[in-house]
């Protein structure tokens, strides 16, 4: 699971063309009346007198502050006017630091997380020399209704919805310890998104931000579970770095727009929130970037792709989706294939068992260069033709083992069933 901590101040710009009557200052300095011709004085007197003058310059402090408040005055916005020694005024605007951004995110925090779950999946794989093994994986997700649907990454469920043994569990906040029993409603790998379900009532949803209102610069911050659940509910803060940042999807190649920010996405954190200040969701956290050139700098898919896309899916959950069980290696480019004297196509990484594709014979290792009378380049080309495709439907399949081509007939199954 992969997943993205700078601390930024916040700040506000103001100026002002207030003005102010300069009589007080011209009547404060009028000229005093001459001294008189000193006389001496007796010890008692000049004792008193010293007493006297003590009094006045306490006096006088009080009465240097109240001027001094004359003279410098912070406007409505937040702009300090100063009038100097010969009358004239002078605007000086002020950068103002939020001080108060520790306790924003101690609300935020209070707020969201009871919105924010981990999840937990087992499922059966086979092995490319026979056999089988079991693995395991675990991510976050986001309470979308009180009724239990839960958003998260397609990657975070991706072995659970290819396997035929496969077992979801949520983690609530109030409830670490005791996981529900989820299942698949439906998903988007070329969005990186899915939609889950688990039978509870009165959970907390999370609410969605307005995606028109964001800018970069505004702070955001990012809930889930980095590491696994024994961090469950972790939260890191910064600001939204970028919008619109147009990032390849490792799996499927297909490029997506995601918000990017500098605040701390770690593995585990996949399919989180990333929230603003008011706890609103921003965007569901999908990947990082991490590098010698980079100190990290972490993605979310926005929210109003992530709403336009969730409720498709939850609105067509009882129409069957197209499904043939396996997954594709996103190690070889068809750059990477032609280099190696490979045919170009789908690398199969992974089969199902008992599933479309392997009951059609196929096995990890093979290259899938067409389907359905469709030349296949990349996994998301095929990812789109068996999108096409209707449950129940049979196809022609073309691979490539051993320096051969084989054909094979697979009938397309349905995600539902698994």
């Amino acid at each position: 699971m992969d997943n993205y901590n700078n601390q930024q101040n916040d700040f506000n710009i103001y100026s002002s063309n207030e003005t102010y009557d300069n009589s007080f200052v011209e009547n404060t300095f009028a000229e005093q009346p001459k001294q008189k011709k000193k006389k001496k004085f007796s010890f008692f007197t000049v004792f008193l007198c010293a007493l006297i003058a003590a009094a006045i310059g306490a006096t006088t402090g009080a009465g240097a502050v109240i001027l001094t408040n004359y003279f410098t005055k912070d406007d409505d916005k937040g702009s300090t006017i100063i009038v100097t020694e010969d009358g004239t005024q002078k605007v000086v605007t002020e950068i103002k630091v939020d001080e108060e951004v520790g306790s924003v995110i101690e609300a935020v925090a209070q707020k969201v997380t009871p919105s924010v779950v981990g999840i937990a999946t087992t499922a059966s794989t086979n092995s490319f020399f026979g056999g089988g093994s079991e693995t395991t994986g675990e991510g976050s997700g986001i309470i979308y209704t009180a009724d239990g649907y839960i958003i998260t990454n397609y990657h975070v469920i991706e072995d659970a919805v290819n396997s035929s043994s496969a077992k979801i569990e949520v983690y609530l906040s109030s409830d670490t310890e005791k996981g529900h029993s989820a299942s698949v409603v439906g998903y988007n790998i070329g969005y990186d998104l899915a939609v889950i379900k688990i039978s509870a009532k009165n959970l907390v949803p999370i609410e969605l931000a307005d995606a028109s209102k964001l800018r970069v610069g505004q702070y955001v911050a990012a809930i889930g579970s980095p590491g696994g659940l024994d961090f469950m509910g972790s939260v890191t803060y910064g600001i939204i770095s970028g919008l619109n940042r147009v990032i390849a999807d490792s799996s499927t190649g297909a490029d997506v727009e995601l918000i990017q920010t500098d605040a701390a996405i770690n593995p585990g954190n996949s399919g989180g929130a990333l929230v603003n200040t008011q706890g609103k969701l921003v965007g569901v956290n999908s990947s990082k970037i991490a590098a010698t050139d980079y100190e990290g700098m972490g993605f979310a898919i926005p929210v109003d792709t992530v709403k336009d896309i969730c409720d498709k899916i939850i609105s067509n959950k009882d129409t069957p989706n197209p499904y043939i069980g396996i997954t594709i290696s996103d190690r070889y480019s068809a750059e990477d294939l032609k280099g190696l004297g490979f045919p170009v196509g789908a690398v199969v990484n992974s089969v199902t068992k008992d599933g479309p594709a392997y009951e059609a014979g196929i096995r990890r290792g093979d290259i899938i260069t067409e389907f359905n009378g469709k030349a296949i380049k990349n996994y998301t080309e095929l990812s789109d033709v068996i999108a096409d495709t209707k449950p129940g439907q049979k196809v022609n399949v073309k691979i490539y083992r051993s320096g051969r081509y084989y054909t094979t007939k697979i009938q397309i199954g349905s995600n539902n069933a698994q």
